[in-house]
């Protein structure tokens, strides 16, 4: 297999963005990553997309962005996996150019989640859920993430105000991010005070959904060094999947996928948790950030929300996460979400963050999770010298 490096990134501002459809988001994002790799064409197209033809009722997502962006003729196709599909589209870009069938390919995610609002949009997030067995009979993704959160602070003795670090965090750095929805700081002891989405989740402990569109280009190392000053390679790239229904899970308090993917990805890379320097991880809730620092291996079982109360997530600590306000801040893109957090590790790799830099940042782990950790898709990256 090839190596593969990112030579091109591109992103737009997560918003609601009423004046823009499906295609107008994603050529914001194409032209930018075509510039940025100094390219005027590709040879494959992979667009990751959760519910366009929920929310927009569009399918065909592939071919109609690569006609719009006057690419018509490439391959192109979308790729679906909830709110993993960012990851995974960054993951099927990966394996393109590591095969040899190709040698450039863009990977897109673009997601227009203000197109409906109210029930409509919460029966379009249920089908990420298992629609007999949870959709159906009336949950939501903030409905589950709810139960998940009880039954954690109940098995481990956790108080609702341990988990607030998180969205401090995440707000802190999107306060800083020009992309980010939210620009707002959070006030130390307004998590607890804020109003109920679903007991316990909160407004500030859950993420809010928005437009976007991001963009990265793949090739192989070898060219790339020859492209560009500072390709950003993938060091680790790997998926795996647990059950849909959390009834159906042998250990409903561990991420049994993004452990799989995360270990995967390290051997592959061949690291351990400790040679991180930062991690992008999905915020979509906070219950969920907590579990993926214990499934990554920065946290024992139970104890997912320490690394944020002793300070070890911020842009100075141990590991940083949500470096440009994660899901929390910078808006949840749903589809897109994956591919926003590759291009962030990018910039964070490249020393072009800005006011959001970590310091000597060269390995960075992009954790994307579809549903409720039912699909995860791990990418180390790494700053080539």
């Amino acid at each position: 297999m090839r190596d593969v490096s990112i030579v091109g990134i591109g992103q737009i501002a997560v918003g609601e963005h009423w004046e823009m459809g499906l295609r107008q988001l994603a050529l914001g994002a194409i032209q930018a990553a075509l510039k940025d790799a100094g390219m005027d064409r590709i040879e494959m197209l992979i667009v990751g997309n959760a519910l366009s033809g929920n929310l927009s009722a569009q399918n065909h997502v592939g071919t109609l962005i690569a006609d719009f962006a006057g690419m018509a003729g490439i391959e192109a196709l979308r790729v679906e996996a909830a709110d993993a599909s960012g990851g995974l589209a960054l993951r099927q870009g990966y394996l393109a150019i590591a095969s040899g069938l190709v040698d450039s390919v863009m990977v897109l995610g673009v997601e227009k989640a203000t197109e409906r609002s109210g029930s409509e949009r919460d029966t379009a997030l249920a089908t990420v859920l298992d629609a007999d067995y949870e959709a159906m009979p009336g949950a939501v993704p903030a409905a589950m993430a709810a139960l998940l959160m009880r039954r954690y602070m109940h098995e481990h003795d956790v108080k609702l105000d341990q988990f607030e670090p998180f969205s401090l965090n995440a707000h802190a750095n999107g306060a800083l991010n020009p992309n980010a929805m939210y620009r707002n700081k959070m006030r130390p002891g307004a998590f607890a005070k804020a109003p109920i989405v679903a007991d316990p989740v909160n407004l500030f402990d859950s993420a809010p959904e928005g437009d976007g569109a991001a963009a990265v280009i793949l090739t192989t190392t070898e060219r790339a060094v020859d492209m560009v000053p500072r390709p950003v390679r993938i060091r680790g790239s790997a998926a795996a999947t647990d059950t849909l229904a959390l009834h159906n899970r042998a250990d409903m308090m561990f991420l049994r996928a993004a452990n799989l993917a995360a270990g995967r990805a390290y051997t592959q890379a061949g690291i351990g948790p400790n040679d991180l320097h930062l991690a992008e991880l999905h915020d979509s809730f906070t219950i969920l950030t907590a579990l993926q620092l214990e499934a990554i291996g920065f946290a024992r079982r139970g104890e997912g929300w320490k690394p944020a109360v002793e300070g070890l997530i911020t842009r100075q600590g141990r590991l940083p996460i949500s470096t440009f306000g994660g899901l929390k801040a910078r808006g949840n893109p749903l589809g897109a979400t994956g591919v926003y957090q590759a291009v962030e590790i990018a910039l964070q790799l490249r020393r072009e963050a800005g006011d959001n830099q970590v310091d000597n940042a060269r390995l960075g782990l992009a954790l994307n999770l579809g549903g409720l950790g039912s699909t995860a898709v791990a990418h180390i990256l790494e700053r080539v010298e």
